[in-house]
């Protein structure tokens, strides 16, 4: 996995990573559950739920790579970068610009 000087120039890469649709929808789920789950700790009070948010958003996607992208994460190798591109690409699928 090459090195990347910016989150601009890791982008296109990580798109390239998520090539398959299902892997996408995969990475949806698994972001909406992270809001809903922060959303219910804070609303509730039950700041022992936010032990699911990794759980939650991780999972998802992992299912997504494994299965249907047959790839290694991104994160592994840069994590940061990742989780910015997870948020990036959730808005843009909110927005119409990436399909899922």
């Amino acid at each position: 996995m090459p090195a990347f000087a910016s989150f601009r120039a890791f982008y296109p890469y990580y798109l390239g990573e998520h090539s398959q649709r299902l892997c996408r929808r995969w990475h949806f789920i698994g972001s909406t559950l992270v809001l809903l789950v922060l959303l219910l700790a804070i609303a509730s009070g039950r700041w022992a739920l936010l032990w699911l948010l990794p759980v939650a958003g991780y999972g998802c996607a992992w299912i997504g790579h494994f299965v249907y992208e047959k790839n290694r994460p991104a994160t592994f190798r840069h994590p940061l970068y990742s989780l910015l591109g997870d948020w990036v690409m959730y808005a843009q699928m909110l927005r119409g610009k990436v399909s899922f």
